[in-house]
């Protein structure tokens, strides 16, 4: 059985950051499969113990020096559930929808590391659609093919952490973008041009993530702050959708 839930919230993140991270928008997705052998009641009422996070440089912690949200998701998480919970992060800087579904099928490890997971993040599809002023430029219909391998990539992986956490109850957490290219007073000194087809092209990434039907909120390389908004968004999510 699965169920889904979808909420909102939103979120300021304050200071200088690499790509500008500002609005947090949390959609969400809750890929919930009953436990096949085992009471599902005792997965709700105890809450997440391990948190699995998948993407690019973003959730890694990128140019942060900091402690990434996967991390802080699963400190705030026990804190509030007074029980250990622990976070394995996956993801890398430069990863593609591409890289992540060969993660997920291919990687040993990290198939181990999904068939336990209680809760799996995941944020990717900026570099599937990487600015390049030399071929593309600002015209957003020359960039517009390279959406629809996102989605269905994104199908794939979410598909694969469905099977691989079919044995027990798991959450899925999708995260969109606030910007796939640079963003903020980074993205204005190239010009109106470049903002307008950054924020249409990131519109476009996002709704392929909305069409997956799972969704949550994101920044672009946060700093620390960033990174604390969004752990507390996914954590508000995670409660929610668990009980805790």
């Amino acid at each position: 059985m699965t169920a889904t839930l979808r909420l909102r919230r939103r979120a300021r993140v304050a200071g200088p950051l690499h790509r500008a991270c500002g609005l947090i928008v949390a959609v969400v997705l809750v890929g919930a499969t009953a436990a096949c052998g085992g009471s599902s009641s005792s997965s709700t009422s105890t809450g997440p113990k391990s948190i699995v996070a998948l993407g690019d440089s973003v959730p890694s912690g990128y140019n942060c020096k900091c402690t990434p949200y996967p991390q802080l998701s699963a400190q705030g998480l026990a804190t509030k559930s007074g029980q250990s919970v622990t976070a394995t992060n996956d993801a890398v800087g430069g990863y593609t929808t591409g890289d992540v579904l060969q993660q997920v099928d291919s990687n040993k490890a990290i198939i181990d590391e999904l068939r336990t997971a209680d809760v799996v993040e995941i944020e990717i599809g900026a570099n599937d659609v990487p600015y390049n002023a030399k071929s593309c430029g600002t015209s957003v219909d020359c960039y517009a093919p390279l959406v629809p391998p996102v989605r269905k990539n994104l199908d794939a992986i979410v598909a694969r952490v469905r099977d691989l956490t079919s044995g027990h109850k798991a959450l899925v957490v999708l995260l969109d973008y606030w910007s796939i290219w640079l963003g903020g007073t980074y993205a204005r000194d190239k010009g109106h041009e470049y903002v307008s087809a950054a924020r249409r092209m990131t519109a476009q990434v996002d709704e392929a993530i909305r069409a997956s039907k799972y969704l949550t909120s994101d920044g672009d390389h946060p700093n620390a702050t960033g990174h604390q908004a969004i752990a507390t968004a996914t954590e508000a999510v995670i409660e929610n959708a668990l009980h805790i």
